[in-house]
């Protein structure tokens, strides 16, 4: 891999290859049927593409111009690959929310995403605003077709998440996932407003998973760009701050694995007592339910899909957790639209007024330092060097 000290801005990449990659994640065998969902507003939109009329709608653009053009324009040949249709579902609004049934093709037909999409084909595309993983892994486990999901695609991440070697990103997400493996906690100190805060993760000893976008075997569902350590948290005790969508600066006051009460640091008092009587309506909005670390090295996109994966970069995530081995499955909110899974990544671009100091694993009555001020430590640089 890449220099994990270098200027990430000036890194090169392969030009981007949708063969390559469909033909690294998936490994699809000969008369494989693949799909493409996209999310609009509308999903009548969709008919007669007029969806690509909207210079807002660049997401499902990429999807047109990037995917279904490539597939239709030789890639599908290539690959053995059958099918290549491009359906539009009503955007969810939440990060891994429940997909709504109801799809609609460029003819404007109305078709269900259970009866006429799960079960009918092989690979499944989804390239959307909001991130459908969670949902689409159930169903990826109860139809049985493998996936990737592709929320938030721009040019950056086309040119650099999408067009690396898997093979290699599996491999040393594979050197951080057994050397980051059995740890009993992880710590991570915040500096924010003169202050130093610490959040303890307990990890119960737990084997460590990885996003590492191999998606070759059983029923499974990968998350593009990947490259990730991640853990599912037993517990959860201190403080964290966390930036809003409106810049605003809160501090999580957290114990027994959930966000008990948010007070202010900075910006609209009002957007943290919302937050307040969400947590108070519906607690299990605050239970954290991941832990991840970033294991690539990649540029800025403006993304948390691809930012996250960035080595140096620590993130948290509230909410749902099944998709990911947790117990947290949309039936325990009080309300279907509270079921989200929300990552609050840490890096230099998402968060430059809260600074990570540092990242500690406790594990067989050792410490080790995972990262200093966004940066891997010895030992992470170590296992990737191995």
């Amino acid at each position: 891999m890449s220099n994990p000290t270098s200027n990430t801005q000036s890194l090169e990449f392969p030009p981007f290859s949708l063969s390559r990659l469909l033909r690294t994640v998936f490994a699809p065998k000969g008369g494989e049927r693949v799909v493409l969902l996209i999310d609009l507003e509308d999903p009548h939109g969709i008919r007669d593409l007029a969806f690509l009329d909207d210079p807002s709608l660049s997401i499902q653009r990429h999807a047109y111009e990037v995917f279904y053009q490539g597939l239709h324009g030789g890639v599908a040949d290539e690959l053995g690959l059958r099918g290549g249709e491009i359906f539009a579902y009503k955007i969810t609004g939440g990060s891994n929310l429940d997909l709504p049934d109801l799809a609609v093709d460029p003819q404007g037909r109305e078709l269900s995403l259970e009866k006429d999409v799960y079960p009918n084909y092989d690979i499944i595309l989804c390239i959307s605003t909001y991130s459908a993983t969670a949902p689409l892994t159930a169903f990826a486990k109860k139809y049985g077709f493998r996936g990737a999901t592709l929320h938030g695609l721009n040019d950056v991440i086309i040119n650099s998440g999408l067009a690396v070697d898997y093979d290699e990103v599996s491999r040393d997400a594979e050197k951080l996932r057994s050397g980051m493996s059995r740890a009993e906690a992880v710590e991570i100190d915040f500096a924010v407003s003169g202050e130093t805060h610490t959040l303890r993760l307990e990890l119960g000893g737990q084997e460590a998973q990885k996003s590492h976008g191999l998606c070759r075997g059983g029923p499974d569902v990968a998350n593009l760009p990947a490259g990730e350590v991640y853990y599912v948290p037993t517990g959860a005790e201190g403080a964290f701050p966390m930036k809003y969508a409106d810049g605003t600066i809160g501090l999580m006051r957290v114990s027994e694995g959930r966000i008990q009460e948010a007070t202010i640091l900075s910006g609209d008092d009002d957007t943290v007592r919302e937050h307040n009587r969400k947590l108070k309506s519906d607690p299990v909005t605050g239970e954290l339910g991941e832990l991840g670390l970033g294991t690539q090295v990649l540029p800025v996109s403006g993304q948390d899909i691809q930012d996250e994966k960035v080595l140096g970069t620590v993130h948290v995530a509230t909410g749902r957790s099944d998709h990911l081995g947790g117990h947290l499955t949309p039936e325990l909110f009080a309300e279907a639209s509270h079921a989200t899974h929300d990552d609050i990544l840490y890096s230099p671009s998402k968060t430059p007024e809260i600074n990570v100091p540092q990242v500690r694993m406790y594990r067989d009555g050792e410490v080790k330092v995972l990262i200093e001020n966004f940066k891997p430590a010895a030992f992470m640089r170590g296992l990737l060097e191995a």
